[in-house]
């Protein structure tokens, strides 16, 4: 069975280096809390339009999808 997502849009502290490349470094959720990005994984465009680039992170053990559409950063929610 499918599941619905939906978009939670989060604050992100992020480093554009000299080359222009930008590099997530902490995750801000809803209520405040920072969850410092351990690795970046992977960093691809996004496979739908829903976003321009979808990073693969490791926080802690978890590995989750944040995304970054211009000029917001969100990561899905499921239903």
């Amino acid at each position: 069975m499918c599941r619905n997502t939906h978009k939670i849009f989060v604050e992100v502290t992020a480093r554009f280096d000299a080359d222009g490349g930008l590099t997530p470094l902490d995750l801000i959720w809803e209520d405040g809390r920072h969850y410092p990005i351990d690795r970046i994984l992977d960093v691809r465009r996004a496979a739908s339009l829903k976003a321009g680039i979808r990073y693969t992170v490791q926080i802690g053990r978890c590995r989750r999808f944040l995304y970054y559409d211009q000029p917001q950063w969100f990561v899905e929610g499921k239903d």
